[in-house]
């Protein structure tokens, strides 16, 4: 009975009685999400793979319905239709520059990037959505050929569009970038040229949500998996220092993987039964995407959402049919219902963020002596009216156990840093939780 009782005391000491609270929906989100429309979307991949090929070697022969440039400008009309909704509070750009030649490329392109702006009433925090809408057949510097791209990435811009468009009524905390980037395919060019502007004016650039193959639920293997979306996180920061990350125990705890969780923890609340499959690696093995160009620029909240399970003979192929195997990436592949979810999964985060409290700020463990318990502080963030301070073993992938301690800037928990991850985010006055911050060690 004793060592019964010394248990019960171990484990009402480490909070093993304070689970995360359950999420419920927030009524203006849910709205959003059940606005998203699986035709629209298939509408708009069609329209995408219509122009021929979104190569960007098709630059100098577009015309008004064929070519890179013809679909640049659909996108542009189509945000142009949107913004036209919002009583001024949305802009649409061009990002062009002209992209030198590379070892891997014939000669300099001229890259042009869409980007729609909703503007937030609160200054010092931007969320960008992304997609690219450049594409490849069997020969990423054909700018001839024939290129559908439906899946790759016709899905993401088409689910980039639709965020937009169920979006563009409501009025956001937060300023919510819809980029749709030229020039992926060859090497992340529009988006490394936009993130690069960004950081060069310190824009305060909180997370990135990137999209690319977001469309199809069935693999090429033949597994089918219509209710899971993949999301890509980077475990260590390019400015980390490394020594310091084994020194903490950090590895698991950069801002994507924070960012990484939030999409986890919030997608089920809005799109019951579609299940977030949290991939702790930047990108699919020894490949990338957009996101990597704001983490390499600095901004490290950055993640990729990608369907569960690709198909790679419609991925950079050339249409054609062998033996009774179907080539390319055509529209026929796409599956609009599993569109329409990894599209609702988008805005069910993104406006989580961008209407939800900012995260705290300057999180720091106090390390003023050696004990059993943890105490945290930071500064306050907009909006919230409390915090939470958030544990889990370190083996533990998501957060396992919260403590709501009310307005305040510094707090102490029973829990030992030595065997405990723990993370503070801020609570708005509707329930909102921003993502979780993992603290720097500092000794005060």
């Amino acid at each position: 009975m004793k060592i019964l009782a010394v248990g019960a005391l171990l484990a009402a000491t480490v909070g093993f009685d304070s689970p995360v609270p359950a999420l419920t929906q927030h009524a203006p989100i849910a709205t959003m999400v059940g606005a998203v429309e699986a035709g629209r979307l298939q509408a708009s991949v069609e329209r995408l793979v219509a122009f021929g090929t979104r190569n960007d070697f098709s630059e100098r022969s577009s015309t008004s319905s064929h070519g890179v440039f013809a679909a640049r400008d659909w996108i542009v009309a189509q945000f142009g239709a949107i913004a036209a909704g919002t009583n001024g509070r949305m802009n649409v750009a061009l990002d062009t520059y002209l992209q030198p030649k590379t070892p891997r490329t014939p000669r300099a392109v001229l890259e042009s990037s869409v980007i729609a702006t909703l503007q937030g009433s609160e200054p010092g925090r931007i969320y960008v959505m992304s997609s690219h809408y450049d594409d490849c057949d069997g020969r990423c510097t054909d700018g001839v050929g024939t290129a559908p791209g439906a899946d790759d990435n016709g899905s993401s811009v088409a689910a980039v569009l639709e965020a937009a468009r169920v979006m563009a009524a409501t009025r956001f905390r937060g300023t919510i970038v819809f980029a749709c980037f030229d020039g992926e395919e060859l090497g992340l060019w529009g988006s490394n040229h936009y993130a690069r502007e960004l950081a060069d004016r310190r824009a305060p650039v909180l997370a990135v949500l990137n999209n690319d193959i977001v469309g199809n639920s069935t693999g090429g293997d033949g597994v089918a998996e219509p209710n899971v979306i993949r999301v890509f996180s980077q475990a260590i920061p390019a400015a980390a220092d490394v020594a310091r990350v084994n020194l903490v125990g950090s590895e698991n705890d950069s801002p994507s993987r924070e960012l990484s969780r939030f999409i986890a923890e919030i997608v089920p609340v809005y799109v019951p039964g579609f299940e977030v499959r949290q991939i702790f690696r930047s990108d699919r093995f020894m490949r990338g995407g957009d996101q990597q160009s704001f983490q390499d620029a600095g901004y490290a909240a950055a993640i990729r959402f990608v369907e569960a399970h690709e198909n790679f003979i419609h991925q950079h192929q050339d249409v054609r049919a062998v033996n009774g195997v179907q080539y390319g990436d055509l529209p026929q592949f796409i599956d609009a219902q599993y569109l329409r979810r990894a599209t609702q999964s988008n805005v069910a985060a993104l406006a989580t963020l961008a209407l939800g409290p900012a995260p705290p700020s300057g999180v720091a463990m106090l390390l003023q002596r050696l004990g059993y318990d943890s105490t945290l502080r930071w500064k306050p963030a907009a909006d919230a009216v409390s915090y939470e301070i958030l544990w889990r073993a370190s083996d533990a992938p998501q957060w396992q156990h919260a403590r709501n301690v009310g307005n305040v800037s510094e707090a102490t928990v029973p829990v030992s840093k030595d065997d405990y991850v723990l993370g503070v985010r801020s609570v708005d006055a509707d329930g909102l939780r921003s993502p979780a911050v993992y603290p720097v060690a500092v000794r005060d």
